[in-house]
């Protein structure tokens, strides 16, 4: 470097940065660091008023499929126990009579096996008291009694089962309806704007994203216990049929039919 090059640069004023762009920097790299969070809540908040609607409806629908699971998880279990119960006293040698008066107590409400026993045994009862019917006959009307029962013991476990396999398959159509919306808003504001950039697409892709998400979280739990309350259902009706069979080789006994 010469000596004249030197002068010049020495002589040259220094300009400082000014300090109000340091805070204005970390601000900046902040609010950078803020974007990079996903807030669900304000998805929904400024989501267009079709998504908003749908999200809603599903958010409804798994109240609705949730309180179903427990209800129906507590009267499962409540049948298997009362099944257990009554097969126990069942096999034990108890008197048939004396377990049909503690079946007809006003003061407890009977259901599966032990109600499935009560219709068979009083038909059976009623149709012996009456004369001139023979065996065959009164064997016969127990057991259509205890299909009847068995049909409606069956038809109340199933009860409610039907909206929760409702729920779990309709649920990612509805979401799919609610990405539809989204995505459709999202390209009508691009159609009024100059240029199309990335942030100007991410949001209304996001809460297009966020309906179907939304429409899984809602039908997956749906679907498995759906599933799961189905494969109980059907151990339960082969359990009452069993018993069905069985009590009825008892009474054909009593009748002395031969088989």
């Amino acid at each position: 470097m010469s000596p004249a090059t030197a002068l010049i640069l020495a002589a040259a004023p220094v300009t400082e940065l000014p300090v109000e762009a340091v805070p204005a920097a970390t601000d900046a790299a902040a609010a950078a660091g803020s974007a990079e969070g996903l807030s669900y809540l304000q998805l929904m908040i400024h989501a267009s008023l079709p998504v908003q609607l749908i999200v809603l409806l599903l958010l409804l629908g798994s109240v609705l499929s949730w309180v179903i699971i427990f209800r129906k998880n507590r009267v499962y279990s409540q049948a298997t126990d009362d099944a257990d119960e009554f097969e126990s006293r069942f096999w034990s040698g108890v008197d048939l009579t004396q377990l049909y008066r503690s079946a007809t107590d006003r003061n407890r409400v009977v259901s599966g096996l032990e109600a499935i026993f009560e219709a068979g045994f009083r038909e059976f009862a009623r149709l012996r008291q009456k004369k001139g019917l023979d065996g065959r006959t009164q064997l016969e009307g127990a057991q259509r009694a205890m299909r009847a029962t068995f049909a409606r013991e069956v038809d109340r476990l199933e009860h409610n089962l039907e909206l929760l396999a409702n729920i779990g398959s309709t649920a990612p159509y509805v979401g799919l309806v609610g990405t539809v919306f989204g995505i459709m808003v999202t390209m009508h504001g691009l159609s009024t704007e100059q240029s199309a950039s990335i942030a100007a697409v991410a949001p209304g892709i996001s809460e297009a994203l966020f309906a179907t998400a939304i429409g899984l979280f809602v039908a997956i739990p749906a679907v498995w216990a759906y599933n799961r309350f189905a494969t109980r259902v059907e151990r339960l009706s082969v359990r009452y049929e069993s018993f069905a069979e069985e009590f009825s080789s008892i009474l054909q006994r009593q009748t002395h039919i031969e088989e």
